[in-house]
């Protein structure tokens, strides 16, 4: 018998390395779920057809039906990295975001339980990264927690980055942020990493601790970097700041087939699909290297680099979806910020069913719908057609929005948003690059520009108004004007659509401290009043009809109920309530508020992630905390490709 099995497993190895080579999905049956971006793969090892749902912002993982394959679900739940710490010499690295998975054969799982589902709805939070310190001394925020339940499984939000304001020492979390460094004064040890306690033995980890700031009175210091989910951040040491890397992240393959790259997570020492590296301390040190490198090299894993100090140079913040710390900061005479920590990320797999489907590119996430194969890419990566009957795309590319002002600031534009039904193959076949735009960055693909959202005005008379881009930002209390915005007079190729408006006008309506909201893709920002709400974010544009998968939920709700939106403007800041701005549809954040006495605060609140809406505007300021005057920042943008199966 060995040889006809082993003739069966041959004949098997080969069906599924051709289907993969061919990107032919075949018919199985599986669970039956909707929520977040769906990739859809086969993984030749085991010769198994695999359906991932990534979740970059929260919302609601929903089983409809079980099928053939079991209950059980894999998963990947990484929290909110650490702020980047602001000390007076050298700040410590932010510590990465806790991470869980339970994903087969992951070094990892065997620290986890199992996943039954049910027929039932599972909330999925993802984490925010925590703020760098500003620019005064000052510890980093710790990130936010990641949760995958009922269960439930979370993820705790990395610690953050040390300072000496608060003793020096980094914060505990996930992984523990770096200590920080003062004349005369430390070590300053990191913060510890989380062990959840529970049933398993040995109860699973979520992340190491950060290493020690270090100061040698006339000679050098460093802060130390922040934990990863895969090493500890490094002790600071002479180099200068060499040795205070952030701690190694941790990779996991559960996006796509493990043998290509990932379209999530990011590099690392081996290909992609890397999280959870720790902030590098300042000064210089890397991120997520998990081991002394030269200044100027690679990150890995998400980590945000330290600053150089003494520059006005931030640390780096860490890569949005990775989990990443943010990389520390120093003051003499007068470095920037503290890098902010990268938000989380959910993932959700399982062996699914009934689909049959041909694939004639490589890229992104991977879904079929309406008889058409589309690639979601909610980070940057490589369009490769592998099919000569592909001559046409569709491509809709959605810019990073823009960030709020502080201080009764405007909010932020939306990222442009540009649309072309029928883009020509030119190479075939060939690579083609897709830049996925960050927070205030630019999205491409194809010769197509999407321009990053414009920023918000910054209110109480401060000079620095708002500026323009794919929309243009809100104006700031003041009052000062909103910013045009410049996604329609873009040249593209032909056929080409663009969607851009301008930030609302603050006026001096209903008081002195007004101010109003960023453009969306959709409609200018509102100019403010005391009405109830006013200065809203401009409302962004849906998505067209080839990518509204219904078990898909890119995007967010817009006017009527609808689906798939993106490109809101940010909401402004107020004074108190209900003077503040609401995020427009597709993703904008909420303007930040208060009153006076400090009580019923509401801090502004970041674009949502992959919609490209802008960031809401920030309070007033002292005797306000930094998390509520401040802005927020924008949402990272998205590409979508279709075309005929």
């Amino acid at each position: 018998m060995a040889p006809l099995t082993s003739g069966i497993a041959h004949l098997i190895t080969t069906f599924f390395s051709e289907k993969q080579r061919r990107g032919v999905l075949a018919v199985s049956q599986g669970l039956t779920a909707t929520g977040g971006v769906i990739s859809d793969y086969s993984d030749p090892g085991p010769g198994a057809i695999y359906r991932a749902h990534v979740f970059t912002s929260s919302g609601t993982f929903t089983v409809s039906a079980l099928g053939g394959y079991g209950s059980n679900v894999e998963y990947l739940v990484v929290a909110g990295g650490g702020g980047g710490g602001f000390a007076f010499n050298a700040g410590g690295g932010g510590g990465a975001g806790g991470l869980r998975t339970n994903l087969s054969g992951h070094p990892l799982a065997p620290n986890e339980s199992s996943f039954p589902v049910s027929v039932s709805s599972y909330t999925v939070t993802v984490g925010a990264g925590g703020i760098g310190a500003p620019t005064s001394k000052g510890d980093g925020g710790n990130g936010t927690p990641s949760v995958f339940g009922p269960g439930p499984i979370t993820s705790q939000g990395g610690g953050g980055g040390g300072a000496p304001g608060s003793g020096g020492p980094g914060t505990p979390g996930g992984s523990g942020g770096g200590g920080g460094t003062y004349p005369n004064g430390g070590p300053y040890a990191g913060g510890t990493g989380n062990r959840v306690t529970g049933s398993s033995t040995p109860a699973p980890t979520q992340g190491n601790p950060g290493g020690t700031g270090q100061h040698v009175a006339g000679t050098w210091e460093g802060g130390g970097g922040g934990g990863g989910a895969g090493g500890a951040g490094g002790n600071a040491a002479p180099g200068p700041g060499l040795n205070s890397y952030g701690g190694a992240g941790v990779q996991v393959l559960i996006g796509g087939p493990p043998a290509s790259n990932q379209s999530i997570g990011a590099p690392g020492p081996s290909g992609t699909g890397w999280f959870a590296g720790g902030g590098g301390g300042a000064p210089g040190a890397v991120g997520g290297a998990g081991s002394a490198l030269p200044v100027g090299s690679t990150p890995y894993a998400g980590g945000g680099p330290g600053g150089p100090g003494g520059s006005n140079v931030p640390g780096v913040s860490g890569t949005y979806s990775t989990g990443g710390g943010g990389g520390g900061s120093g003051w003499n005479p007068g470095g920037g910020p503290g890098g902010n920590g990268g938000s989380g990320i959910v993932v959700v797999r399982y062996q699914i069913g009934s689909l049959t489907a041909v694939a004639k590119a490589t890229g992104g996430l991977i879904s079929y719908y309406g008889g058409k194969t589309i690639h979601t890419f909610t980070s940057s990566g490589t369009f490769t057609v592998t099919n000569p009957s592909l001559t046409s795309l569709e491509t809709f590319v959605v810019a990073g929005g823009g960030g709020g002002g502080s201080y009764f600031g405007g909010g932020g534009g939306a990222g442009g948003i540009a649309y072309n039904p029928a883009v020509p193959v030119t190479t075939s076949p060939g690579a083609y690059t897709i830049t996925v735009g960050g927070s205030g960055s630019n999205s491409t693909a194809f010769s197509i520009t999407a321009l990053a959202g414009g920023s918000g005005a910054q209110g109480g008379g401060n000079t620095t108004g708002a500026s323009s881009g794919g929309s243009g930002g809100g104006g700031g209390s003041g009052p000062s004007a909103g910013a045009p915005g410049t996604q329609p007079g873009q040249p593209q190729p032909a056929g080409t659509t663009n969607y851009g408006n301008s930030g609302g006008a603050a006026t001096t309506a209903g008081g002195t401290y007004t101010s109003s909201g960023g453009g969306g893709a959709g409609s200018a920002g509102t100019t403010a009043s005391n009405a109830p709400l006013g200065g809203a974010g401009g409302d962004g544009i849906q998505a067209p009809p080839s990518f509204r998968n219904p078990i898909s939920s890119v995007g967010t709700p817009g006017p009527g109920g609808a689906f798939y939106f993106g490109g809101g403007g940010g909401g402004n800041g107020g004074n108190s309530p209900p003077s503040y701005g609401v995020g427009g549809a597709g993703g904008g954040g909420t303007g930040g508020s208060g009153i006076p006495s400090g009580a019923s605060i509401l801090a502004a609140t970041d674009g949502l992630a992959n919609t490209g809406g802008g960031g809401g505007g920030g309070d007033r300021g002292a005797p306000r905390p930094v998390s509520v005057r401040d802005g927020a920042t924008g949402g990272s943008g998205i590409v979508l490709i279709a075309y005929p199966s």
